[in-house]
């Protein structure tokens, strides 16, 4: 199982201002009409039951929203750019890589955070006229959107969470009690990534997770280490 990731996230930049002037017939000197630009478009993580882990961000790493568009003549606004939507799946806690700083904790379907906000458009030249300054000839930039790395760590929202030595039949009574198929075999550390399985009982889906086995010493990296005991803070019920 995939369960962190690092990615890095970029809103979109701002659409130009426009420098433009009032062209029409028997008008010479008609006045500054440039419009402002569009805003960059954001990026939001959205929780989904429909992605099982973090491995699509193995070749996906940079994420970007849609910069807006620049503005046009008439007092035209460009156009803002489009927001990106990435799914997570849930049970996903998202982090600044640079601060630590836990940003959200996706834990519901549907549940979404906005990661990079997109920036704001510049103002068109219309928006520079005083009584001092009849055309202005410049426009304001674009601002560039909001840019930092996160770290994902998928922590799997289970009932019950089945913990033990290895070999002590973890799977087994994960493939006894549910229809998940985690792999049996008569040696130490077979599971080496945490299964899921559901039972049923007068109509409850209860969920169960069997997390890989801890030896003595596995605090200090023995073994498969203690990682994966992320899998087990949000479990109601530890079984041992």
């Amino acid at each position: 199982m995939f369960d962190r990731a690092t990615i890095h996230v970029r809103g979109g930049k701002g659409g130009n201002g426009s420098v433009s002037f009032r062209r029409e017939k028997h008008v010479p000197r008609g006045g500054p009409d440039g419009g402002d630009g569009g805003r960059g478009g954001d990026v939001w993580l959205v929780a989904s039951r429909q992605v099982r882990d973090l491995s699509s961000f193995r070749q996906k790493v940079h994420i970007r929203a849609q910069n807006g568009e620049p503005g046009a003549g008439a007092h035209k606004r460009g156009a803002d750019g489009d927001d990106v939507l990435v799914e997570v799946p849930v049970g996903t806690e998202v982090r600044d890589k640079k601060s630590g700083q836990v940003i959200a904790d996706l834990v519901q379907e549907g549940e979404r955070v906005l990661v990079a906000r997109g920036g704001e458009g510049g103002r068109g030249n219309v928006c520079f006229v005083s009584s001092r300054r009849r055309a202005p000839r410049f426009a304001e930039r674009g601002l560039p959107g909001e840019e930092r790395s996160l770290l994902l760590n998928l922590k799997l929202l289970a009932d019950v969470g089945l913990v033990g030595l290895p070999n002590a039949g973890k799977s087994s009574l994960l493939a006894a009690l549910t229809r998940a198929q985690p792999k049996v075999a008569p040696y130490p550390f077979t599971t080496l990534e945490p299964n899921l399985g559901t039972l049923v009982i007068d109509e409850r889906q209860i969920v169960l997770a069997d997390i890989p086995g801890l030896i003595e010493g596995a605090s200090a990296g023995a073994g498969l280490g203690q990682r994966f005991l992320a899998h087990i803070e949000r479990t109601a019920v530890l079984l041992y």
